[in-house]
């Protein structure tokens, strides 16, 4: 029936996994839990991750070359042997021992995605951490009223169920260079496909806070993910609002301007987003300025 799939990387999943096994076998249905390392090198997380296979229906395996996001996905999802695929990202936890019971009564014969939500811990962390807090906090801890409102872009791919025969129409792409925003791309095909796409309040910890430091190198990565999407039209620039406000910008000529803008202003932005009171208008602007700035080098 249930397929729970969870992509890793030097990450203790034992946890994870063990709380999403009580949680089936409450549920007595059928099910596996598949915990794929996408070639960890952290020797301590592996030898925790290979008790996995001394669970019922659970296993974990260690490949020997990095496929990358999209690529760990899809070949999940090919191991897979059930109708339903849950995806579950590694640094994820269920809020409580409910997580596998309120998706059940979704799991039917319809094809579609159903997107359950995910929250951040309410204790704000230390200052390194803030960034990707707040962010969280304000852009992806979303109620389903408010993710009904844009349900394919609100979709996060750590914790979604899709039917296998959907999956089979639409998968991660796997020719794009791995700099993130593959998870935009497969909601934007979701939606060219037309799948349905549910939302429920079913949400999951998520605890892996990066630094602030961090958040901004990979914000950085992604802005040069999206460059790449748009530059192959793979993505409709009107999907996303960063991407439609360059656009914007660009029709009455203040791209260069913007572009000049954030070099003189790149090390003041980086200072309040890597401070006590990030603010998410520096960030989208911080990030609006990067892509203006890769568009005028073309690179």
């Amino acid at each position: 029936m249930l397929s729970v799939l969870i992509p890793v990387y030097n990450y203790n999943v034992f946890p994870l996994v063990e709380n999403l096994l009580k949680q089936c076998l409450s549920e007595n249905i059928v099910f596996e839990i598949i915990a794929l390392d996408d070639a960890s090198k952290n020797e301590g997380t592996i030898k925790a991750n290979q008790e996995i296979n001394n669970l019922d229906n659970c296993s974990y395996e260690v490949l020997q070359e990095n496929l990358g996001r999209s690529g760990i996905r899809n070949l999940l999802a090919k191991r897979a042997q059930y109708n339903w695929l849950l995806f579950l990202d590694a640094d994820t936890m269920p809020v409580n021992n409910t997580l596998i019971s309120k998706y059940i009564p979704h799991l039917n014969d319809e094809e579609k995605v159903i997107y359950g939500g995910i929250i951040y811990q309410e204790k704000q962390p230390e200052k390194q951490e803030l960034l990707r807090w707040v962010y969280g906090n304000s852009r992806e801890a979303l109620s389903v009223k408010k993710r009904m409102s844009d349900p394919y872009l609100s979709m996060l791919t750590l914790n979604f169920a899709i039917k296998k025969s959907v999956f089979k129409k639409v998968t991660f792409n796997e020719t794009i260079p791995n700099l993130r925003y593959e998870d935009i791309l497969f909601s934007y095909d979701l939606s060219l496909n037309k799948i349905t796409m549910e939302h429920i309040a079913n949400p999951v910890y998520h605890l892996g806070l990066d630094t602030s430091y961090i958040c901004l190198i990979k914000a950085e990565d992604s802005i040069k993910g999206l460059k790449y999407l748009l530059d192959h039209q793979l993505l409709d620039a009107n999907y996303m609002r960063l991407s439609k406000t360059y656009v914007n910008l660009k029709k009455f000529g203040l791209t260069g301007l913007l572009s000049l803008f954030f070099r003189a202003n790149k090390s003041f932005m980086q200072k309040n987003l890597l401070g006590g009171k990030p603010s998410l208008f520096v960030f989208d602007l911080y990030r609006l300025g990067y892509l203006t700035l890769l568009q005028k080098r073309g690179k």
